[in-house]
């Protein structure tokens, strides 16, 4: 599916996401933006976005407009994405999916974590969790978005489900220690995670006032948080507990992760495994022993994730940094569209925090 641009549409680019992913759009070398819309049915207001090429007033949901696109970044809410896609899948050879409108297969967690019934259960069970570097199934979306391309109506354009930030900074590290057996789910799984205040969305809120954040630091959603039921869904263990903590920065995310080795286990041959699994992947770094955890300045404004592996008594100490708007959102988005359109992988997708779309996001 190379050679000419793909064209492509964002809908809901007046978001965070929505606004990091037409970002990174308009640099990368393949792709013509064909459309930038709101998810509702009338005109948004301004958006603004530094350096865009495409400009305000934000025009109202025309799905029409969108037939034949190589892709669509649904980038709306969650309850919204539900209902776009089983249109959009009739349309474009590949729906992108920002929201959890399609993450999770448990159908049950949607009323108690989103409040909504999914209209489409079926389209769940068909979603592919697109976690980039442990998604199997992305080769199947690549035939399936191939065959829509080609006219074979029967088929449907392929639906990637894009995972949580806070269910990326922890499953890139545990999952491949988990599928080789080296994790004692004996004990607890501890996931004590931090995320700058854009993780929260740009709805605004008391708790998110810069009075509320500066010089501060909290817990929150503990034992209720949404990213919990995808977290232990993707890893496949209930023993995984999860406190998130909201920082006074902007971007990035810091995860450190507690776990108990198998009994002749220990961080070198972790360290190992990871960077076995990782050794071919652009945007995963396994830090060297002796290294020390990585910071969120080494990440912030790339669509990296850099891991470190710390001995600590019989336990290891997992520490994994990420950009929650790129690699946690838009550039994971954007990854799984490179990985399905055949072009790529690291295609528009910042590798190093001076990245100039970066500027005004610090």
């Amino acid at each position: 599916m190379s050679g000419s641009l793909k064209r492509v549409a964002v809908i809901g680019a007046a978001g965070f996401t929505g606004k990091e992913c037409l970002r990174l759009l308009e640099g990368h070398p393949s792709v013509e933006i064909a459309s930038v819309m709101s998810a509702r049915s009338e005109v948004r207001k301004e958006i603004q976005v530094r350096g865009a090429l495409h400009e305000a007033p934000l025009p109202p949901l025309d799905l029409d407009a969108l037939n034949g696109l190589d892709a669509v970044f649904l980038a709306t809410p969650h309850k919204t994405a539900a209902h776009l896609a089983p249109e959009l899948i009739q349309r474009v050879s590949c729906t992108i999916d920002l929201s959890a409108g399609h993450r999770l297969k448990n159908l049950s967690a949607y009323p108690k974590y989103y409040g909504f019934e999914h209209p489409q259960p079926g389209l769940v069970e068909q979603a592919i969790f697109g976690l980039c570097e442990q998604a199997p199934q992305l080769g199947r979306a690549i035939q399936e978005a191939e065959a829509f391309k080609a006219g074979k109506r029967e088929t449907k354009g392929v639906l990637i489900a894009n995972p949580g930030c806070y269910v990326t900074s922890v499953c890139l590290p545990l999952l491949p220690l988990l599928k080789a057996d080296l994790v004692d789910l004996g004990g607890d799984l501890i996931l004590d995670c931090k995320s700058g205040v854009s993780g929260a969305g740009k709805t605004p809120g008391p708790e998110m006032h810069f009075a509320s954040v500066h010089e501060d630091f909290r817990a929150y959603g503990i034992g209720t948080h949404r990213h919990e039921p995808e977290i232990r869904e993707t890893l496949g263990t209930e023993r995984a507990f999860f406190v998130p903590h909201l920082l006074p920065v902007f971007r990035g995310i810091l995860s450190s992760i507690y776990l108990r080795p198998k009994r002749e286990e220990n961080a070198k041959n972790l360290r190992r495994e990871l960077a076995k699994t990782y050794e071919k992947s652009p945007f995963v770094q396994i830090l060297e022993e002796g290294q020390g955890p990585p910071c969120l300045s080494e990440v912030q404004g790339t669509n990296l994730c850099r891991i470190a592996v710390l001995p600590h008594g019989d336990r290891i100490v997992l520490v994994s940094v990420l950009d929650n708007l790129i690699k946690g959102a838009a550039g994971q988005a954007i990854q799984n569209f490179n990985l399905v359109m055949g072009l790529e992988e690291t295609e528009g997708l910042p590798r190093g925090n001076n990245h100039p779309m970066l500027e005004g996001w610090r």
